[in-house]
């Protein structure tokens, strides 16, 4: 009889970045005194924990930084303690300090150009995961998209389509998003028109404190408009938004966010989005350089 496979570790972490004194990038490695060894920080997801939520929160309570997450790097697998282990990883931008747990495995942290990075690191999966950061043009404008949460059957509502509010379980997906859209730290939320679309920024805005800026370039075709007109209308203003050097959270709908990305990075791939679930987008000027999953 062949040996049942170990539960998988999942885990996830972050190539912390901030800018150095000589015009380049410097990151953060945090040393483990338990293992002698150099790594990038990162950590265990706790029970039902999202891996974004818990790369950003290892981060802080390991190396003591705050950060916001840009674009989603290799993931890597290995065996650890016997079991396979999974860990994601995302490029970061340092913006605060603050989250140190004294009880983490951490004694030290340093910062280093990338090229001194991957010559201190002990493995060469950490090796390799800041090579692809490496890879990366600077990131100059980040955006969380999402698509309204759930709000029922069109046919069981009596009233405007526009005025369909969130179910319970819409209601439950908003609030699971508004943690994950404040990871970007956005200085703007928008969205659609729909009472759904606002509905679904509720949650986040009462996290921000920002107000909700409804913005019809978000919305489905009305009659007499093309699904591709949409589209245009809204991957022209994601880009004007990631212009303007600020984080952002828009809030759309399912006819126009495949469309929109699908413009945006000139590729064809699935980019069918559930009610409830969303983008991290990152620019590079006027270019979308990543539209990961959230």
């Amino acid at each position: 009889m062949m040996e049942e496979e170990p539960t998988g570790i999942r885990a996830a972490g972050g190539v912390v970045w901030r800018p150095s004194g000589h015009g380049g990038v410097e990151v953060c490695l945090v040393h483990r005194p338990r293992y002698g060894d150099w790594s990038l920080p990162k950590g265990k997801l706790e029970p039902g924990e999202h891996p974004l939520l818990a790369a950003v929160r290892e981060v802080a309570e390991e190396s003591d930084v705050r950060a916001v997450p840009q674009v989603r790097l290799p993931s890597m697998r290995y065996r650890s303690e016997g079991r396979p282990k999974v860990v994601d990883y995302w490029s970061m931008r340092a913006v605060d300090t603050g989250g140190f747990q004294p009880d983490t495995e951490v004694d030290d942290v340093c910062w280093l150009d990338v090229d001194a990075a991957i010559g201190r690191v002990s493995y060469p999966h950490d090796a390799q995961v800041l090579a692809a950061f490496a890879a990366l043009p600077p990131v100059t404008g980040t955006v969380a998209l999402v698509r309204h949460a759930h709000a029922g059957r069109r046919a069981t509502w009596s009233g405007p389509d526009t005025a369909r509010p969130l179910d319970a379980e819409g209601v439950a997906q908003a609030r699971r998003l508004a943690p994950l859209v404040a990871l970007v730290r956005p200085v703007r939320l928008l969205s659609a028109s729909p009472r759904r679309c606002v509905q679904t920024l509720d949650p986040a805005a009462a996290l921000l404190d920002l107000p909700i800026e409804v913005c019809g370039d978000f919305d489905e075709p009305k009659p007499g408009q093309q699904v591709d007109e949409c589209a245009l209308a809204a991957a022209g203003r994601l880009t004007a938004l990631a212009a303007a050097g600020e984080p952002v959270g828009v809030c759309s709908q399912g006819k126009v966010i495949p469309g929109a990305l699908a413009r945006l990075t000139g590729r064809e791939d699935d980019f069918g989005t559930a009610k409830g679930g969303g983008w991290l987008l990152a620019f590079a000027a006027d270019r979308l350089l990543a539209a990961d999953r959230l």
